[in-house]
Order: C-alpha cells, then sequence, then structure tokens
C-alpha cells in the first residue's frame, strides 16, 4: 500500500477536499489529509452516489433487463444492453458461439458504434483541454469550448467522430441513447441495404479522422514522453477478455490476467467461472466495491482493465491499421508492459481506430444482411455476460426463479475494476507533485487528470447487493471531529469513541 495510506496522522491535519470532480461521468470526490508543512499522510478517491441497480431489478422478468440496465448510464447503455442480453442468452439456452452469425455481427456493429463514440467524447471533450492546453492553463479556458477556439479543426473532428458512433448506433438499434436492439437468443431488426449504405458514405473519411486521433496523442505524449510516462505511474495486474487465439475481441472471449512483470496468471478461463477467480472487497469510505484477484489476495490481487490493459495483454490486434499503431505503442513497454496511466488515452485512441476499421468491415460483410436472426431457446436458471466495454471488463450475473423473474443479480462494471488503481494513481501524483507544496487549482487539477485517465463512469460503478457500510463525520469550521457514526455492512450503527 501506498506510504500516503500508511503514514500516521497527527491531530492538527488540514483536509482538502475537490468535489466535484470534473470532466467525469457520476459524481465523486477526492480528499487529501496533509499537515501544516504541506505534507501529505493520505489521498483517496471516494465514489458517494448510491444507486442500487442490482436491488431493484430483482423481481423484474428476465427479458425486461437488457432495456432496463441501459439506465445506469447515458454514456455507455449500449455496453450494459450488450452484457445483459449475453446473460439473457444463456437464460434462453444460447451461447456466444450459438448465436446467428447475422446477429452476431448486428450486435458487434452495435457495440464498435459504441466504442467509438465513447471514445471520442472522452478523448476529446473531456480531455484533450488537459493535453493540449497543459495541467496548469486557466480553467476558464481549459474545456471543449477552448479547444473549439484554439484547435477548431481537432474539436470538430472529435464532435464528428463521436456523432458518426452515435448514427450507427440509432441505424442499428432505433435510438442514439436508450436503443433496443439485442433479444434473447438475438436482435429484433435486419440490418438493410439502405442502413448499410448510409453508414458507409462516411466511414472513409471517419478512418481518417481516426487515424488523425492516434497521430495526435502520439505527437503529444512523446513531445513530453518522461513526464507523460512518469504522471500517475503505477505497475498492476492487467485483466481482459481475449480471443481464443489471442487477438483482441471487444465483445467475446475468455478471461485473460498477467502481473505487472508479464507473467500469467489465468488465461483464456471461461467468463461464467469469474467468481472462482475475482472478488470484491467493501471499503467504509466509498460505494464503490474493490474487486481483486483471488489468487494474489486483497492486497496485491487489484488489478487495470481498459483500453491501456487489452491493448498491453492482447497478442495482435485483427485489423491492419490498428495493429501497426499497436506495435509502435508497445515500444513504450517497460518490463513487458506500457504501465503510465496516461498512456491510457493512446491506447484508447488505436481502440478507436480499431472500431473504426470494424465497422468498415462488418458494413461490407454480406452476412450482416442476412435475416437469421434469433436462435432456439430452451429455459436456463442462471445466465452470465461479460464484455468489454469502453472503460473495460463489464460483467452482468443473473438468476431467475420459476416464474423467470430476477431473484439475484450482480455487476462488476468496469469502473469498479479499476477502483483500487485510480486511488494507487491519484497517490502516486499526490505524492510526486503536491508534496510540501501550496496548493493550486492547477496542482489539484493534476489529481483529476488522473483519475480522468481511467475515464470513469460513477454513475455505473456505484451498485449494492445487500446493505452498504457507510461512515459519516460531524467536523466543525477548525476542522475538529466533533462526532462519528458508522454503519457496517450488517447494518448495525456505532458511535466511534
Amino acid at each position: 500500500m501506498n506510504s500516503l495510506e500508511t503514514a500516521a496522522h497527527p491531530e492538527n491535519l488540514k483536509r482538502v477536499v475537490i468535489e466535484p470532480i470534473s470532466r467525469v461521468e457520476g459524481h465523486g470526490k477526492i480528499t487529501l489529509l496533509m499537515d501544516e508543512d504541506h505534507h501529505i499522510h493520505q489521498a483517496r478517491l471516494h465514489i458517494v452516489e448510491f444507486r442500487g441497480f442490482e436491488k431493484f431489478i430483482q423481481g423484474r422478468p428476465y427479458w425486461e433487463i437488457p432495456v432496463m440496465v441501459q439506465r445506469l448510464c447515458g454514456i455507455c447503455p449500449v455496453s450494459h444492453h450488450l452484457a445483459a442480453a449475453k446473460a439473457v442468452d444463456m437464460l434462453v439456452g444460447v451461447t456466444p458461439e450459438h448465436l446467428p452469425p447475422t446477429a452476431d455481427n448486428i450486435r458487434r456493429l452495435l457495440h464498435l458504434g459504441q466504442m467509438l463514440q465513447s471514445h471520442a467524447l472522452h478523448f476529446f471533450h473531456l480531455c484533450s483541454p488537459d493535453l493540449l492546453f497543459g495541467f496548469d492553463d486557466d480553467v476558464a479556458h481549459r474545456n471543449i469550448v477552448g479547444v473549439l477556439a484554439d484547435y477548431p479543426e481537432i474539436g470538430v473532428q472529435g464532435v464528428k467522430l463521436r456523432k458518426y458512433g452515435q448514427e450507427v448506433i440509432r441505424v442499428v438499434s432505433g435510438k442514439r441513447v436508450h436503443g433496443s436492439c439485442a433479444i434473447p437468443g438475438g436482435v429484433n431488426k435486419a440490418l438493410t441495404t439502405q442502413d448499410r449504405e448510409f453508414l458507409l458514405k462516411e466511414i472513409d473519411q471517419i478512418l481518417i479522422w481516426s487515424q488523425g486521433a492516434v497521430d495526435l496523442i502520439k505527437k503529444v505524449y512523446l513531445a513530453n514522453a518522461d513526464y507523460h510516462h512518469r504522471f500517475g505511474f503505477i505497475r498492476s495486474n492487467l485483466l481482459s477478455l481475449i480471443r481464443p487465439d489471442g487477438a483482441l475481441d471487444l465483445y467475446h472471449g475468455g478471461l485473460r490476467a498477467k502481473d505487472a512483470q508479464g507473467q500469467t496468471i489465468f488465461d483464456h478461463v471461461n467468463y461464467c467461472q469469474y467468481s472462482d477467480y475475482l472478488h470484491e472487497e467493501i471499503k467504509s469510505w466509498s460505494y464503490m466495491k474493490f474487486p481483486f484477484i483471488v489468487s494474489k489476495g486483497k492486497e496485491e490481487g487489484w488489478y487495470r482493465v481498459g483500453p491501456l490493459a487489452r491493448i498491453n495483454l492482447c497478442d495482435f490486434i485483427p485489423t491492419p491499421l490498428a495493429e501497426k499503431e499497436r506495435q509502435e505503442f508497445m515500444q513504450q513497454a517497460e518490463g513487458g508492459f506500457v504501465h503510465s496511466s496516461l498512456a491510457y488515452h493512446w491506447a484508447r485512441m488505436i481502440e478507436l481506430l480499431h472500431s473504426a476499421e470494424g465497422i468498415k468491415e462488418l458494413l461490407l460483410d454480406q452476412v450482416t444482411l442476412g435475416t437469421d436472426l434469433v436462435a432456439p431457446r430452451e429455459r436456463r436458471n442462471e445466465g452470465i455476460g461479460v464484455i468489454e466495454a469502453p472503460r473495460g471488463t463489464l460483467f452482468h450475473h443473473y438468476e431467475i426463479d420459476e416464474d423467470d423473474k430476477i431473484k439475484r443479480a450482480n455487476l462488476i462494471v468496469s469502473t469498479t475494476n479499476n477502483n483500487q488503481a485510480m486511488n494507487e494513481a491519484i497517490r502516486q501524483v499526490a505524492a510526486e507533485y503536491l508534496e510540501g507544496q501550496t496548493l493550486t487549482e492547477g496542482l489539484l487539477n493534476h489529481l483529476e487528470v488522473a483519475v480522468r485517465a481511467y475515464d470513469p463512469c460513477l454513475s455505473c460503478a456505484t451498485h449494492a447487493l445487500g446493505k452498504m457500510p457507510l461512515s459519516v463525520e460531524l467536523i466543525n469550521a477548525q476542522g475538529e471531529q466533533l462526532d462519528h457514526l458508522t454503519k457496517d455492512s450488517l447494518g448495525e450503527i456505532k458511535r466511534s469513541s
């Protein structure tokens, strides 16, 4: 554990709070404990909103779930829709291998549209202001409006890339946000020739802009390579889905995990067995759970998911332009992997390029225009769906009763998988850049930059299975604690002495 967490805490510590964290989806805060000499004793990321989707979908018919769980988020609804759909497929006896090829293509097309729009939104709208203007730039200028003013071509391309991804989603599912496509065992609508021609009209330009996005982040990252490499640098285990031949596959595959030195922890594991390999820990100061790899234990088993993990872990990318970029990216590897938190942006743009390539391939595949949309069904009581969402590996797990209603649900979302990693990243940044300094807005933004690198979706990540622990502190204007109440996971309330 980082020294910021283990240091003794004097009585006169000052609490510094960044709330809310800006330019992320959902609500969270960062707290620092520092003494009068500006030495930082603790840095934590707190997820303070609570939603509890796992509880209130209980009792609903299973066929409603792929549509209901989209409401977790307006940024990545497709990811929840498809992960839930894969779980519901199992409930009706359909495995991904037995999904009709046309239905598989249509779902993959929808998923790549989601990856494209989400990656474009995060990079251009939320993170490019930090990367283009610097972390200390004036806050009134450090935003997408500033990007459009100073770099209009870059800003407009980001807007159009996201718009195209949303158009793919609209064509396939009927709406840009919270559409409906997947049903138990397949999809509910074929893709027409007119649909395909509409999307093909712009795809070559989208590919050019996607390649330009990769070139942009490479230029920015390598222009100050030592600094960007060191910023938020943490060594961690990595986890993702992987295709049977080792290729990157964002829709389906087995689970692969490796440690920070590149040694295999497990590989090609059937994701239906995820609970044998991954457990979750609850901590009193956050509504977000802390997953870990069982064989590594709670202290050493935390891991990272998402673009950085996927590009590091795959053996190759099955589209030529993105594979060329992956090979160049991996030249930055140290000890087998690229570990810098800011390298997430570079990896994210490689995936954006791969998504554009994949969309074109699927649109040109005649199988995508087929009419065999639904597979035969045979009822089961348990279903598990796992997909690579824009932010990382996403798990949906459902059990149903004899009336076909959900009796148990468990979701491990991408941001939850990255929870410990984000905390480790802000501790590293706090220790290296804030320690002993008089705090300014620009310095505090360094912590937000570290969090934003992971593209967290905090709304998606706040679920509960049963009762959650809660800690409430009453602090006066001088920073003195007047009272402290805690409620444990069993619901028992205690007052600290």
